[in-house]
Formats: structure tokens, sequence, C-alpha cells
């Protein structure tokens, strides 16, 4: 009898067991934070220290500066009810803490609750990707959403020996780049008929359209429809800034062209007194084989059958270079860490397929294959400019904040008016120069393939870069 009392026990004294055991695995999966200390604003995001153990969390967004500053330091006696946790501010109030919330729940569902929580896992990671140096963030912890929908600055790592060194590896690849055209028509037998040339000016104008359209265009975009921008009252602000860039770079094409003109004119009208005054006639200056000023001065006027070889359309592609090159050096040493090496190697290619754009446009500059100080003055400029914005990104890096609304303006401003700009050059100076008025007018079957090629090879590299930067 004994026996079988003792045996009949045993089922509830396992059942006791279990009990025990999933008490005790509930306890250990309970939160342990009793208190929450050290903390500071983020904008209007306050952000404290758990304790005894724990990473920085959100307790509360306020709605005004002056409510931000009213919050207290310090909460004691945190605890939860039905998943969401409180703590007590100094008041005795129970405040509602956003960043602890959701996440203390007990595992009361075996697999199926373990399911959910990997999915709720996975929606929380945060996906981040830079257009121009500023962020733009999706997911994410509840910190993270909340410093991103404050439009707060964000803190990040860098690396600072890093980004020095990388002002000189893209110093490097700008010279190399833009160099290169003015060295081979200086240096080797490559001229500009030469369809090796041709297919590097095709090249270089698929690339100055990709980046207009697909790079500033973009971006310029992406800056006013920010959030931390707000609603802008005027919907095309994007596309009417980029009209007013290609505007203004037509402006000064044609009050250049008329300006040039009238002073050849005046230049062609006093050659005949200058001529008699000398006690020559003009007509036996033509019989001794000498060129009268006036037909001098209209060889060298510039003509619409060849737009590219004029230096006032190249100092205006040069001008709407700067201005985004600048903002690239910026906006890439801003970037943090995480992502600045795989920007660098975009802004690499970047450099380099833009340099080769630029460069050939100025090795065609008159005098053809000379090496004269504006041609090594203009490739300098594009060289020096992007290593010039990363040293001023370096400089700045502590106070740059991207979401800042009046910094989006600016960016969006500048990046729209560059797009303008290269519009007019690359489609009007560059390709319709070109294929309607220039050397691929009436050019053989298989140069004018292959510059095609080497056009669409230029448009869909330098799109494809869009993909990163």
């Amino acid at each position: 009898m004994m026996f079988t009392r003792h045996t009949s026990a045993l089922p509830l004294l396992a059942l006791l067991g279990a009990v025990h055991a999933q008490s005790a695995t509930s306890s250990a999966a309970s939160p342990t934070i009793t208190s929450l200390d050290d903390c500071h604003l983020h904008d209007l995001v306050q952000l404290c220290m758990p304790k005894p153990a724990g990473e920085e969390v959100v307790v509360t967004t306020a709605s005004n500066a002056a409510a931000a500053t009213a919050l207290p330091t310090a909460y004691n006696d945190c605890h939860t009810h039905d998943g969401e946790t409180f703590c007590v501010d100094a008041a005795g109030n129970d405040v509602f803490i956003e960043g602890l919330s959701g996440e203390a729940h007990e595992d009361h569902e075996g697999h199926d609750e373990e399911e959910e929580t990997t999915t709720v896992a996975a929606t929380t990671q945060q996906n981040c990707h830079f257009h121009a140096g500023v962020e733009h963030c999706t997911g994410g912890t509840p910190e993270q959403m909340a410093l991103a929908s404050s439009c707060a600055r964000v803190d990040r790592k860098y690396n600072i020996p890093l980004r020095i060194g990388s002002i000189f590896i893209v110093l490097a690849t700008s010279a190399i780049s833009v160099f290169l055209p003015l060295l081979l028509r200086r240096f080797t037998k490559v001229k500009g008929s030469n369809i090796a040339f041709t297919l590097i000016k095709q090249f270089g104008t698929g690339v100055i359209i990709a980046t207009a359209f697909v790079h500033l265009l973009t971006h310029a975009d992406l800056m006013f429809t920010n959030d931390c921008v707000g609603e802008l009252k005027y919907e095309a602000t994007t596309t009417a800034v980029v009209m007013a860039g290609l505007l203004l770079a037509f402006s000064v094409e044609y009050a250049g062209n008329r300006i040039i003109n009238a002073r050849n004119a005046r230049r062609a009208a006093a050659a005949p007194a200058n001529l008699e005054s000398s006690g020559e006639s003009p007509s036996a200056s033509i019989a001794s084989g000498e060129k009268p000023e006036a037909e001098i001065a209209h060889s060298h006027a510039p003509t619409h059958a060849e737009p590219g070889d004029d230096k006032l359309s190249v100092l205006v592609m040069e001008m709407g270079i700067i201005f985004h090159s600048i903002l690239i050096g910026i906006t890439l040493v801003v970037a943090g860490d995480s992502v600045f090496k795989t920007l660098l190697v975009v802004i690499i290619f970047h450099q380099g397929f833009e340099g080769l754009a630029l460069g050939t446009r100025i090795a065609g500059l008159s005098p053809q294959g000379a090496l004269n100080p504006v041609k090594i003055l203009l490739a300098t400029m594009f060289a020096l400019i992007t290593p010039i914005g990363m040293a001023i990104g370096i400089g700045v890096r502590n106070y740059f904040n991207g979401n800042d609304r009046e910094t989006l303006i600016a960016l969006g401003t500048l990046d729209a008016l560059s797009a303008g700009i290269l519009v007019w050059v690359g489609c009007v100076e560059m390709l319709a120069g070109d294929w309607m008025g220039g050397e691929l007018r009436n050019a053989g079957v298989v140069r004018t393939l292959a510059a095609a090629f080497s056009l669409l090879a230029g448009l869909v590299l330098m799109s494809l870069l869009g993909k990163w930067a």
C-alpha cells in the first residue's frame, strides 16, 4: 500500500517541478531594468541609460523645446504592464517608456511565439542608404526611428586617417583622368579626328548627360522631398531650379558669344584702315599670300559646327561640374564609417569618368595639341575641387546635419542648378554639337556605330553608379 501511494504521487511531483522550471525560465526572461538615469536630449528626443545594465533607450519625444527642457533627468521603480514598460518620475507619476515597451513579453506560446519574435526582429532592422551624403533610413528600433523622425543630427564613427588618405586617392584619380586626354593630344599621334579620341569624347558625353539626370536631378528631388524639409508650397521646385540652371548656362554662352562676335566685327572693320595707314593695299596683301585680319578673326570666331571647341562652352561645363564636385567631397566625408568605403569606391569611378569627359573637351581647345596655361588651369581646378570639399567635410563633420532643413534646401538647390547647367552642356553643346553639326554629322558607318556604342557605355556606366551615390 505504501508503495502504491508513493507511486501515485509521482505525477503530481513532476507537474510541480515543471511549473517551477517554467516559472524560473519566465523570471529569467523578464526585464531586469529597475531605473533610468543619465538622461539627455537629442533635439526633442529624450534618451536615458537603463540600470543596472543595458543600451541607451528612447524615453519620450517632447512636443516643443520648453517641454523638452522640463523633462526629468532620471526615473525609478521601472515595471511592466501587459508588455508596456513604465517608470516613476520625480513627481511620482508613471511615465510610459517608448524604447523599452514591447520588448519584455513573456513566452507563453512556444514555437509560434518564437517565430513571431523573429519576424518582429527582422522588421526592426534599419535599412539606410546615402544619396549625395545625406542618409535616408527606413525601419529600425524605436530609438532609431524616433531619432530619424526628429531630424536630429546623428553621431557617427569617423575614421579620420582613412579620410585623410582618401583625399589623396581622389586627388590622384581626378588629376590622372582629366590630364590624360591632354597628354595624349600633346605627346602622341592621337588627334581630334582620331577614332580613339572620338570614342573618349562620346563616352564623356554619355557621362555628363547621366550625371545631370541620374545623379544631380535625382539627388535634388530627394533633398526637396525629404520629410525634414516639410511640404513645399511649390511642387515643381526641383524642375524649376533645373530649368533656371539651363537658362543660366544658355544666357552665359549667348552673351559671351555676342561679345566675342562684336569684338571680331570691330577688328574686321579696323583691318582695312590699318592696311591703308601702312601704305599697303588689301589686294597686294592677298596677292602676297597673307590673310587679311578680317579673315583671320573670322576663322577664330566660334561656330555652331564646333561648339565643343569653344572655351566659353568648356567654362560653362566646368562651372556645372565644380558646383556639385565640392558637394560630393563634403558629403562623402561626413558619411559614417559603415558606408564610407563603398561610397569612396563609387566616387573614385565617378571622378574618373567625369575627368575623362572634361579632359577631352579641354584637350580640344585651340591651339590643338598644346598645353597652354588656360588648359592646365581648367584641368587643375577639376582635380582639386573634390579634395577641397573633402577637407572641408573633415572640418565640419561634427557639426554637419544632413537632416537640417536649411542644409537640405541648399544642397538641393545647388544640385538642381548643376543639373540644369550640365543638361545644356551635355545635350546641346556635346550631343547635338558633335552629332548634328560636328564631326559625326557625315561620319562613316564604322565611326558612327563605334561612337554610338561609346556614348551608350558612358550613359549606362554613370547611371549604374547612381545606385550607390
